[in-house]
């Protein structure tokens, strides 16, 4: 149960089979967000939540970027 969906701009193929059973087919899959995990789609978003999501997972990034530049300008 693979599916090509679009990361950031990159179509990659993902196991959708932990999101698709009697009450949500495969073809009700296309269009949604959904939070994916090392390759598998793990549950459906709405996109209220896809976006937060986002937001959240921006500011981790941008805070481990800055304890990266911390820790290699203290290892100076």
């Amino acid at each position: 149960m693979l599916a090509i969906v679009d990361v950031g701009g990159v179509k990659r193929k993902v196991n959708i089979a932990c999101i698709v059973d009697e009450e949500h087919p495969i073809a009700s899959c296309v269009g949604d967000w959904v939070l994916i995990h090392v390759g598998f789609a793990m549950s459906r978003l709405d996109e209220a939540e896809a976006a937060e999501t986002l937001r959240i997972l921006t500011e981790l990034g941008e805070a481990q970027a800055e304890l990266e530049a911390m820790r290699l300008s203290a290892a100076e």
